[in-house]
């Protein structure tokens, strides 16, 4: 009875979508400390999309990339009184396991710096730093896509639409809410 325990306890984290070969390269909290070292400050925010802003994201993000959720958290990079860039989190499945990535955006909306948290895939199929870099600096734009102004990833395509799809909906998201906007007169 005791060596079945112990080679189901061995087996285990192989049975377990997600637990055995899952990379985690950085928590939420070390990675936004990345994004915005010290003496920045982090404010987060959550964003509540109406229905309509909610295709408005559809809409930007461009077809086949799905926005799924209506309830939007983020991070804004804080210099004293002046925002320096926001973080978000996206959390998506590459060919059938999840991949966590922090998009960082600019305060002129475009991409400043993608991180992968976490990489549920076999690694070779990980986006190697050189190959994410490409994305760093692109709008909402053609350039961010496959076709565009981004190379795909031979061997691990799939990958690569995972990344440029979270970039494009992080992107979108972004400017549907607006959060470096400046406060409308009398809002609080």
């Amino acid at each position: 009875m005791r060596s079945a325990l112990l080679v189901l306890a061995l087996a285990l984290p192989g049975i377990l979508p997600g637990t055995a070969g899952a990379q985690v390269f950085l928590s939420q909290q070390e990675a936004l400390q990345v994004a915005f070292p010290a003496p920045l400050r982090v404010e987060r925010k959550t964003a509540y999309l109406s229905p309509r802003q909610l295709d408005a994201a559809r809409q930007l993000a461009g077809r086949g990339v799905p926005v799924e959720g209506g309830v939007v958290t983020y991070y804004v990079g804080m210099r004293g009184s002046t925002p320096v860039g926001v973080a978000y989190f996206d959390v998506h499945r590459v060919r059938t396991l999840p991949e966590v990535v922090m998009v960082v955006v600019t305060p002129d909306a475009r991409v400043e710096r993608v991180e992968v948290l976490k990489f549920a895939e076999p690694p070779q199929y990980k986006a190697p730093d050189g190959w994410i870099r490409q994305i760093e600096g692109k709008g909402l734009d053609n350039r961010l896509s496959l076709k565009g102004g981004v190379a795909n990833m031979t061997g691990a395509t799939l990958t690569s639409v995972a990344l440029v799809n979270a970039s494009r909906r992080v992107l979108a998201l972004h400017r549907v809410i607006q959060p470096l906007a400046a406060p409308a007169a009398g809002a609080r």
